[in-house]
């Protein structure tokens, strides 16, 4: 097959790719670095000629052109499977709405429960062999576009190509149209800047649990980055990855030599993830790397996959918790902030691993607008917040005052091991709270 007389055969503008789209279509922008962006400015200029037009995305990276207008939401509607600070904008507009999922079964959802009319994502340039990567994100991409009735590919040069499982890359002869846009440089995740002292304090009792041989999974945010970090500086050896979102601090591991892989049971050797999101440092390590390996969230995320990794452990961060041993990291009450993801996926497959452990980490306090100084740690979750992770899941938990385990204990014991990591200003008060909930029994006399 002449693949390239079939690619000059789709090629296309975006204005005339996007003529695609009709008023009352659910159009899918795919998941965080692929969103498109000439394709996004071609539909953002159709705005007058259509009504009802339901966008998806997650983790948006840059405010797209169909949201910017004063009146964009008489137009579009955004639905994110995963709140980033954009998304929360979109929101906050008005025209916006979280999609509520645990991230592994996302894939699932676009195979039985979800309508794609249209999908336009940014892939990397063809091959020779008629395939274009996915890059950074395989994720869910496949099952979005085997579902989708029209598929607009924009190719962009700058995106990294990215080996994977099947489902990373996607034919030529399944493409209804191309477009070449502007080849932007890839969205940038920084690291949240200079690790803070509560910081360090969580990473290195964390650190502290890792074995040598471990398999590992990292959260996005500055906590989990400084365990990466903290990582690359140790004595650590022969560390192995298995996780949702690539971030900066596995290439810092990998560059330091700690990444071999050599005891995993599945996928020996290689780095395995859904979606990539951090600095140039990052595209530049997975770009055509043997040592990194992109697959569905399905596989990533699947406990049951999990299950199979020694000695797996997973950390991820939290906005708050109460004294029952509900994890709250989605929401500030009624105000959204991210979303499930993955992380009751790791919380629970990192607990069914032989060895494996699960921790959420979090500074013990948090500073407000005003300067008012307020406990992570709360009697129960406010209104509104979200119990991301379930009482009956959560394993360790992580202060800069401490670690307790929470598996096996009774409501008294829990009380009294996460009232132990709150900042002692509070501790008082969380007492009295606990007595006039029942859950007080103080053992440590």
């Amino acid at each position: 097959m002449d693949y390239q007389a079939l690619y000059q055969q789709k090629l296309t503008t975006p204005e005339q790719a996007v003529k695609a789209v009709k008023s009352g279509d659910w159009v899918d922008y795919g998941w965080c670095t692929n969103h498109p962006v000439a394709l996004d400015r071609a539909l953002a200029a159709r705005k007058d000629e259509l009504t009802d037009v339901k966008v998806r995305g997650g983790v948006t990276m840059w405010m797209p052109e169909i949201a910017k207008a004063e009146d964009a939401g008489d137009h579009f509607t955004w639905n994110s499977w995963h709140c980033s600070g954009v998304d929360r904008k979109i929101i906050g507009k008005g025209m916006g709405f979280f999609a509520p999922m645990r991230y592994s079964e996302l894939p699932r959802f676009y195979r039985e429960n979800v309508t794609v009319d249209v999908a336009m994502i940014q892939v990397t340039p063809m091959d020779s062999h008629g395939n274009f990567s996915y890059a950074l994100a395989a994720s869910h991409l496949a099952d979005m576009l085997d579902k989708a009735k029209t598929i607009i590919v924009e190719v962009n040069q700058n995106l990294p190509w990215v080996y994977g499982l099947t489902g990373c890359e996607i034919n030529i002869t399944d493409v209804d149209y191309v477009v070449e846009g502007d080849n932007p440089a890839v969205a940038q995740l920084g690291g949240g800047g200079e690790p803070t002292d509560v910081d360090r304090a969580v990473a290195k009792l964390i650190v502290e649990q890792i074995p040598n041989g471990a398999c590992l999974q990292l959260g996005i945010g500055g906590m989990p980055n400084t365990v990466g970090s903290m990582i690359a500086q140790s004595d650590l050896k022969d560390l192995g990855v298995h996780t949702e979102m690539y971030v900066d601090g596995f290439v810092d591991m990998a560059l330091a030599g700690k990444l071999t892989g050599r005891n995993k049971a599945l996928d020996k050797g290689r780095q395995v993830y859904a979606f990539a999101a951090g600095t140039q440092k990052l595209y530049d390590y997975v770009n055509r790397n043997p040592a990194v390996m992109a697959a569905p969230v399905d596989y990533t995320n699947d406990v049951r996959v999990l299950a199979q990794l020694d000695n797996f452990i997973s950390i991820n961060n939290a906005i708050d918790m109460d004294l029952f041993g509900q994890v709250n990291a989605e929401s500030a009450g009624l105000k959204h902030i991210s979303g499930t993801g993955g992380q009751l996926d790791f919380v629970m497959g990192a607990y069914l691993s032989k060895g494996g452990k699960s921790f959420i980490c979090m500074s013990s306090t948090v500073t407000g607008k005003d300067g008012t100084v307020k406990s992570r740690i709360v009697p129960t979750l406010t209104p509104g917040s979200i119990a991301t992770d379930p009482r009956s899941c959560v394993q360790y938990i992580v202060t800069e005052h401490g670690m307790v385990n929470l598996k096996g204990l009774s409501t008294w014991e829990r009380a009294e091991a996460i009232i132990s990591i709150a900042d002692p200003q509070f501790r008082e008060q969380l007492i009295q709270d606990a007595q006039k909930m029942g859950i007080w029994r103080r053992s440590n006399k």
